[in-house]
């Protein structure tokens, strides 16, 4: 490796970020730097950036996207709030604990954080706010619980954190110290975020539940009614059912993640137009044309993010990076207090998808050295990184709940800090305890 590529690459990175430059961009032109002073041929980011979309488990993403569309456009999202609404009640912080678990719902049909903060609160912020709950309060809840929509699977991230991952082989020397580590795919992490998005969601609730005891807010004015519960799943029958087909089908190796997107859009189709009757063709067509523009926007960062992520790895840099850190320290709740620490800061200010696509080549071999799973570290990843939807100065979840609830960002912000810190102490949970990652795949077999 020349002297001074770890200089050139981030560098480069870090200047055209301070300038405004879009991340693809930055990105980009940072590892062509690299290559240029390491007199390599450009021509190789053409090459590279074809072999980052032509792999089988690639295809999952579009078609999760567009699943998700058009199970909005369907009415499928609808119903699965309302079934969680069923459950308020009048109990202390009813309302608010019925929107999260409705996020906990939706998470399970869309895979994105924006997604399930824009469906749920547009019906459940004003819901909580004609039943006494302040806007800001209403809104943070929502933002906060909006995060789950990542965790919880089939998730955008998971996908694009088994692609970068596949590619990352353990260390010789990891691999001695603490024996052959498992393989990373989509599946895997699918049926691993399972519970932990549980463990998310059980700190919302419970962060939720001691806030409004101390505000005084109560669930909807109506009673819990078990005639109103049945009545919600009936109606919401075939909208509960797509998690099942999509999950079960997965779970259970009936088929792969990508063939589940696929199920998952047939399925949505049929029950749209046959069932529900909500689905029609201009719908399908704002469906495909959301899902044109959020997938070509992630592949080009996916380009971007396959050179620059080649560059380290050819050049050992994430080796140099493990190295420095272990001289630090080898204590494994260190090496984990540090990665969720920096997880935490670059969510606040990085897209999911880049930071997910930029530091699995650098923080990966690091898991690696000290006998961290890559399926565990994947999930902690992925939890950590979905905090940085609620916090600012990036914070969409933020910026889409304050288009809802017609409060301002910074009073949001301060009331989400709780949620954030209760999401914070899950993590270090998850993190501590690897079972409860990898307890669910080890029983199915995987």
């Amino acid at each position: 490796m020349s002297d001074y590529v770890v200089e050139v690459l981030f560098g480069t990175f870090a200047l055209l970020m301070v300038l405004g430059a879009p991340i693809t961009v930055a990105l980009g032109v940072a590892a062509l730097a690299a290559m240029l002073y390491l007199g390599d041929n450009p021509i190789k980011m053409v090459q590279m950036a074809w072999s980052s979309v032509g792999s089988f488990p690639l295809m999952a993403l579009p078609s999760f996207i567009l699943a998700g569309a058009l199970m909005e456009a369907a009415g499928l999202s609808r119903r699965l709030i309302s079934v969680a609404e069923s459950l308020a009640g009048p109990f202390t912080g009813g309302l608010s604990a019925a929107t999260i678990v409705a996020c906990l719902f939706f998470g399970a049909i869309s895979g994105s954080g924006p997604a399930t903060t824009a469906a749920v609160g547009m019906l459940m912020i004003p819901g909580m706010i004609r039943n006494g709950y302040s806007r800001d309060y209403a809104a943070s809840t929502t933002a906060a619980a909006g995060g789950l929509g990542i965790v919880i699977p089939p998730s955008i991230p998971m996908i694009i954190y088994g692609i970068s991952a596949m590619g990352i082989a353990p260390d010789p020397a990891a691999v001695e110290a603490h024996g052959q580590f498992q393989s990373v795919s989509i599946s895997k992490m699918f049926i691993a975020g399972f519970l932990p998005g549980a463990v998310m969601a059980g700190g919302l609730l419970l962060m939720n539940y001691v806030r409004c005891k101390g505000r005084g807010y109560h669930g909807s004015s109506e009673t819990l009614s078990l005639r109103k519960f049945m009545c919600a799943c009936y109606q919401g029958f075939w909208a509960l059912l797509a998690p099942v087909v999509i999950l079960g089908g997965i779970y259970t190796g009936m088929f792969t993640p990508t063939e589940a997107a696929i199920i998952a859009i047939f399925y949505t189709l049929f029950v749209g137009i046959f069932i529900y009757r909500e689905l029609d063709l201009g719908e399908v067509f704002k469906a495909l044309e959301a899902t044109t523009w959020l997938a070509g926007r992630v592949l080009l960062v996916l380009f971007a993010a396959t050179i620059f992520g080649r560059v380290l790895i050819e050049n050992n840099i994430p080796g140099i990076i493990a190295g420095g850190i272990l001289g630090l320290t080898t204590n494994i709740y260190a090496i984990w207090a540090l990665i969720i620490g920096m997880l935490l800061i670059v969510g606040m200010f990085m897209e999911t998808l880049a930071a997910i696509m930029i530091l699995v080549p650098v923080m990966l071999p690091v898991a690696y050295m000290v006998g961290i799973d890559p399926i565990h570290f994947g999930i902690v990843m992925i939890c950590t990184l979905s905090v940085g939807f609620q916090t600012p100065p990036l914070g969409e979840n933020l910026f889409i709940a304050s288009g809802i609830s017609g409060e301002t960002i910074e009073k949001i912000s301060v009331t989400a800090l709780p949620f954030a810190i209760a999401s914070t102490a899950a993590i270090f949970v998850i993190a501590l305890f690897p079972q409860i990652a990898l307890w669910l795949p080890a029983l199915l077999g995987y």
